[in-house]
Formats: structure tokens, sequence, C-alpha cells
């Protein structure tokens, strides 16, 4: 285990390949101050600069996963407060999908509002089953409509308003049938089953892993002729790399590839 760069609100820490982003405000709920988020970005950031590092896990400590934005900070400010924080946030939120390293939330108890916007940004979602999901902000006269962007790319239309309009929580195995979480295990097993996840994405080429994860968000909202003009592309200029022709080469002679990362 390396400990690297100290940060106020976050822990960060690599196992292996494996980079552990852990949010710690316990007695805040994970809450997403202005501080909060510029320091997830800047972490997110730097991982995304680290070829050492495969994937990346986010975690919360404490009693919640992330209870959202920081309310305290948020009362009595002016407009151009307000901008700025949103704009922090989706920022944020960008970093972690724009990074070539796959970021998985290990959610092992309730994300709310941004912190549910949290978990539909990341590329994967393991949950426990005592984790719960919620967009509440309209039961406090502020409807969650940032966080809603994330969350209504991961869930159907009718679930999503039902969620926005009520405040109503999820529970974890509704989270898996709408598509928002990959996988629910028991409490105690979380962290052993997101390793376990982290190390199969661990064992491909982290080259080929970055253009895939780059290809799939950019594809998302193009027509479907222009996402397959764009994927062909893509996946021709795959076929050339070094990774490619040794992973398609081991492949032939059946035995383990030798990545590169190029």
């Amino acid at each position: 285990m390396q400990a690297t760069k100290t940060y106020k609100n976050i822990l960060y820490e690599k196992q292996g390949r494996i980079a552990y982003v852990t949010m710690n405000r316990p007695d805040k709920r994970n809450a997403l101050s202005l501080e909060h988020m510029q320091e997830l970005t800047d972490c997110f950031r730097a991982i995304g600069q680290d070829r050492d590092v495969a994937v990346a896990v986010l975690r919360g400590n404490g009693p919640a996963f992330c209870a959202g934005h920081d309310i305290a900070e948020m009362v009595g400010r002016d407009a151009g407060f307000y901008r700025h924080l949103f704009e922090t946030c989706t920022e944020m939120m960008d970093t972690i999908q724009s990074i070539p390293q796959p970021v998985i939330a290990q959610v092992h108890a309730i994300a709310t509002a941004a912190g549910c916007q949290l978990v539909a940004t990341c590329d994967l979602a393991v949950a426990a089953e005592e984790a719960r999901f919620a967009t509440p902000g309209v039961r406090i006269g502020l409807f969650c409509s940032t966080p809603m962007v994330a969350v209504s790319r991961n869930l159907p239309r009718k679930k999503m308003m039902e969620m926005l309009l009520t405040g109503e929580p999820i529970s974890a195995q509704e989270a898996l049938h709408y598509g928002l979480v990959n996988k629910v295990v028991p409490g105690e097993r979380l962290e052993e089953e997101t390793r376990a996840l982290a190390e199969k994405i661990a064992a491909s080429s982290p080259f080929v892993i970055g253009l895939g994860k780059q290809a799939f968000y950019r594809q998302l909202e193009m027509p479907q002729h222009q996402a397959y003009l764009y994927a062909q592309e893509v996946m021709s200029l795959n076929a050339l790399a070094a990774d490619a022709q040794e992973g398609m080469c081991a492949f032939l002679d059946k035995r383990p590839a030798n990545w590169q990362g190029r």
C-alpha cells in the first residue's frame, strides 16, 4: 500500500494498480462542499496522469456514501456563488468520466442528490445490500436538476421522474434492476467484490481500456450511423496499437499477453 498526496477532505492510496479515493467527512455524511469537490477533481486528474494506476475506486467513510451538496455552505449566497458551486460539481463529474481509468463507486450506504449523481457518473458501481439511492432535493425546495443529468442517463424516464418528484429513496436491489449499479453484495463482502471487479479490469491493457472508455462516452449521444463511422475509425487505430498486436498474437499463440501500455 502506498499513500500519496494528502488532502483535507479525502484520503488517497494505491494498492498495486488500483487507486482508492475515500471521501472522508464522516461527520458531514461526506457532503460535497466546494473545497471537497475541488479536491476530488484534483485527485482524479492526478490519477488520470498516473500510468501506474489501472482502475480507481471511489468510496466513503462514515454512515453515508455521500449526502450530496453541503447545504450549510449554500444558505444566503449570491448567484455568482451558486453558479461557481454547480460549475465545480459539473467539472468534477466530467473529470471522472474523462480520465482513461475506469472509476468504480463502492457504495456502502445511502447516496443522495449529488451523491447519487456521483454513483451514476462513475463507470461502474458495486453496492452493499443496505445501500439506498435518492434525489430528494424537492423536499427542501431545491430540485435535483444537476444530479438528474447523470442519474437519468442510467435510469428509465418514469422511474427517474418518480425519484425526482417524490424524493423517495430506492433500494440497492431496485438500483440494480434499473441499471444504476452493476452488482449488489452483502456489506461484509463489498470491499472484496469491488476489488475483484477492479482486478479483472486491471488485467487488460490500460491503453486499450482508456481508448475504449473515451469512445464509449463519445458515441453515446451520436446518431447510430455517425456512431458507427466514429467507432470503426477508433477500432482501426486501436488495431494498429502495440497492445492490440500483442493481444492478438497472444491469443493465437495461446499464451498470456505482455501489455506495453501503448
